[in-house]
């Protein structure tokens, strides 16, 4: 028996993989997602044995989306994967994880460190001794790659790794080899929780820029707060909201920040996106003199085609690692500490009001809700927020859902979760499980998703697994026959944006849902959507519900209209 001098000399010693995972135990997760393979069967016996639940996915790429949506409502994630054919399947999750910066950790069981020195021709393997290839091509969409191939450096690495997975809010790349699972390390650190601090900054620098913050903001005639998705995804909501309630500026959201500020509080003004924002909207940002803009993704989606209207002359942007004040960077410099520096030393301002902002008031042409009045985006989303109870967590798919929720008026503490940058289809059903999940264990907040009939035939599996671990969310599926968002931008009447109907609230007891554990329900009036908004089971959260929804198939929120308008035009010009 071979003796291992660097392990008796450990203080504590402890596996690597119980190491790994009780780290992700500290850091907030409880859950993990994936799907078993055998360079990864040794590593999933540790979770239970540190505290986390094997989620178990029917697909690896559906268990990114799981752990996207789980990150966005607990903060961090974890998803494993088995060498190769494991974790080719979850790079498209991942990367929309990177792109809307999602902190998910992928965990990748591979082949020993013997078999890869020697280059042995293995299974899920190219066939040509390159174990590196599907590492290298998560290294792009990750901000930190682990390779766990020598023990003595291994719980340092998988501290850094999880360090900048929180700070930088986006996925890491962890490989574990079989051989190294049960390799001891320095238990002893354990003791230690990992620093999750933001990274210093010159404190005379950060002051300087406060107070150059401060100089334009003390002289503006009518200033207003914008908010984005990166004040979500990078932690500043308390930050924000004492600044938007000290200053009483008029503050607005992207339809990526939708959700990011209290839309109960008298200055919130509602969803700026270029041509498609909210009514009256539009003209109020444009027209300010100073935008205060926090965390600011100005994608095609985001901002309606690039129908912006807003000059960086007046213009102070907040970001995560810089500020830029007009034309001027300040590079290292992050909004955390400005934020909380400019709300402390804020005079009292003489600002314009913000306009009154809709309270989910359904268009007076919309109002018919008699037997046969079909149910049109436009009465649908206003009509919704009124239904909305206060915490719910709001998923909608990339499409009419995406838009549509525009239009509605969130009560105190809903969470919205969306894909708008990365816009990958499906990807809502599968985030929905992480984020009903992720909501069970903080206490069983009420989970809504709102997918259409085309998205929901690419990952309709995850149905099974809600059902698996006793998940309630409610699903309305919108049934508008295929793809509303590609006929708006390309082939309206097209065979390809075409999907065979299926019987979608069948998929519930056909995944095995037992019949005191759900019910579904088809909805294809105004009359009949109402009364199930009035019934009692649509608040509860006891049961799965599945809703068929039924809309006209040429019907779309106006916002998408005109995002797939300049979409289409954009294409025009490129070709």
């Amino acid at each position: 028996m071979s003796h291992d001098i660097r392990a008796s000399e450990l203080k504590q010693p402890i596996d690597v993989a119980e190491y790994l995972f009780r780290r992700l135990h500290e850091l907030g997760v409880r859950s993990v997602h994936g799907v078993p393979g055998d360079y990864n069967l040794v590593a999933l016996d540790y979770i239970p044995r540190c505290g986390l639940n094997w989620v178990g996915n029917c697909n690896e790429l559906n268990a990114g989306y799981a752990a996207d949506g789980y990150a966005r409502v607990k903060g961090v994630s974890a998803v494993v994967t088995t060498f190769g054919v494991g974790e080719l399947s979850v790079l498209n999750a991942t990367a929309g994880a990177y792109s809307e910066y999602a902190s998910v950790v992928h965990i990748v069981g591979q082949p020993s460190t013997v078999s890869q020195k020697s280059g042995m021709l293995l299974h899920h393997t190219l066939g040509n001794g390159d174990f590196n290839v599907f590492a290298n091509m998560s290294a792009g969409i990750s901000c930190a790659v682990a390779k766990l191939n020598d023990p003595c450096e291994a719980a340092t690495l998988i501290d850094h790794a999880l360090r900048e997975c929180w700070v930088q809010s986006r996925p890491v790349y962890i490989t574990l080899p079989t051989d190294i699972v049960q390799k001891k390390v320095e238990g002893e650190r354990l003791k230690t929780p990992i620093d999750l601090s933001e990274p210093s900054v010159e404190a005379e620098k950060e002051d300087y820029v406060v107070d150059v913050v401060l100089k334009y903001l003390s002289t503006a005639q009518n200033p207003v707060i914008l908010v984005d998705a990166c004040a979500v995804r990078h932690r500043v909501l308390d930050e924000t909201h004492h600044l938007i309630q000290k200053s009483n500026l008029p503050v607005f959201v992207t339809p990526m920040g939708k959700s990011a500020v209290d839309e109960t509080l008298p200055n919130y003004g509602g969803v700026y996106a270029g041509d498609g924002s909210n009514a009256g909207v539009k003209e109020r940002v444009e027209s300010a003199d100073l935008i205060l803009s926090i965390g600011a993704i100005k994608s095609d989606f985001n901002t309606t085609g690039f129908t912006y209207r807003v000059g960086q002359l007046k213009t102070i942007d907040f970001h995560s690692t810089m500020m830029r004040v007009r034309y001027s960077e300040y590079p290292g410099v992050g909004m955390k500490g400005v934020l909380r520096k400019v709300t402390e030393k804020l005079p009292k301002l003489n600002v314009e009001a913000a306009p009154p902002v809709s309270q989910n008031k359904i268009p007076n042409g919309e109002l018919d809700v008699s037997k046969d009045s079909p149910i049109s985006h436009a009465w649908f989303w206003p009509r919704m927020g009124q239904w909305l109870k206060e915490d719910d967590i709001v998923v909608t798919e990339t499409g009419t859902a995406n838009f549509g929720i525009w239009e509605t008026r969130f009560p105190k503490g809903v969470l919205a979760l969306s894909q708008v940058l990365w816009g990958s289809i499906g990807w809502s059903v599968g985030a929905c499980q992480g984020a009903a999940l992720a909501a069970k264990e903080a206490g069983n907040r009420r989970t809504l998703l709102f997918v259409g009939d085309g998205s929901i035939q690419l990952t309709a599996q995850e149905i099974s697994t809600m059902i698996r671990h006793d998940l309630t969310p409610i699903i309305f599926c919108i049934c508008n026959e295929g793809y509303t968002i590609e006929r708006y931008i390309h082939g309206m009447d097209a065979v390809y944006n075409d999907v065979q109907e299926w019987r979608y609230k069948d998929l519930v007891p056909t995944f095995g849902a037992k019949p005191d554990k759900y019910k579904v329900h088809q909805v294809k009036t105004r009359e009949e959507l109402e009364a199930f908004f009035q019934a009692e089971d649509s608040s509860q959260v006891s049961q799965l519900q599945f809703v068929e929804l039924y809309m006209p198939k040429e019907d779309a929120p106006a916002a998408l209209k005109i995002t797939a308008e300049a979409s289409a035009r954009t294409n025009a010009k490129t070709q």
